[in-house]
């Protein structure tokens, strides 16, 4: 994908956000910001993907991960993420939103201030000096990782306890995944907290 595309699809989601940020209520609006990261904040040109976080209005227990949680799918249909182009992860909106894959990420949308448009505009311009990035201290950075790892194990071993349950499979069934599929994520989002720990570690 040219670096051009990716920037226009930003846009397009930071707009499409504005529409579909009122459809899903609990204790408040389920989409609460999306931040790009990665290659296309670097000038990639051309690039595999448009690399992008999406906060999301539940507690970090339900959102482990690498996991698809409850709604994600249909708000990832909704925005489109799911038809090509997009590599995209779930945040809870009450962690922060990097994390050791997330680097140095940057808002295109927030619900509240709806699309950033000096953000999306200094993309468009290559004017990467001018792009807020949000980078953690490395003891909170180190925190939040620990706490990544304790929520992925737990998730993990719910996911074994309930695999064969009956009514647990059907829910987990529909917008093309199965649960398979949920148990492959578990198992994918806990084995790379746990490099990523094993690897801070060897730093330090």
């Amino acid at each position: 994908m040219r670096y051009k595309r990716a920037v226009e699809k930003l846009r397009i989601l930071a707009e499409t956000c504005e529409r579909v940020k009122m459809f899903w209520f609990d204790t408040g609006p389920f989409l609460q910001a999306v931040y790009a990261f990665g290659e296309v904040l670097g000038g990639a040109d051309p690039l595999d993907a448009v690399q992008v976080a999406v906060a999301i209005n539940l507690p970090p227990e339900e959102v482990p991960w690498e996991s698809s949680p409850e709604g994600a799918d249909w708000l990832a249909d909704e925005l489109r993420l799911s038809k090509g182009g997009f590599m995209y992860f779930w945040r809870s909106s009450l962690d922060p939103i990097g994390n050791h894959y997330i680097r140095g990420p940057v808002r295109i949308w927030s619900v509240d201030g709806g699309p950033d448009e000096q953000a999306l505009a200094a993309l468009e311009a290559r004017d990467f000096g001018a792009l807020s990035r949000l980078v953690p201290e490395p003891a909170d950075e180190r925190l939040q990782l620990r706490e990544d790892l304790d929520a992925a194990l737990a998730h993990l071993r719910e996911i074994r306890d309930k695999y064969w349950d009956h009514d647990w499979r059907r829910e987990h069934r529909g917008y093309g995944r199965y649960p398979e599929n949920e148990l492959w994520d578990a198992v994918e989002g806990y084995l790379d907290l746990l490099d990523a720990s094993r690897g801070q570690r060897s730093d330090t």
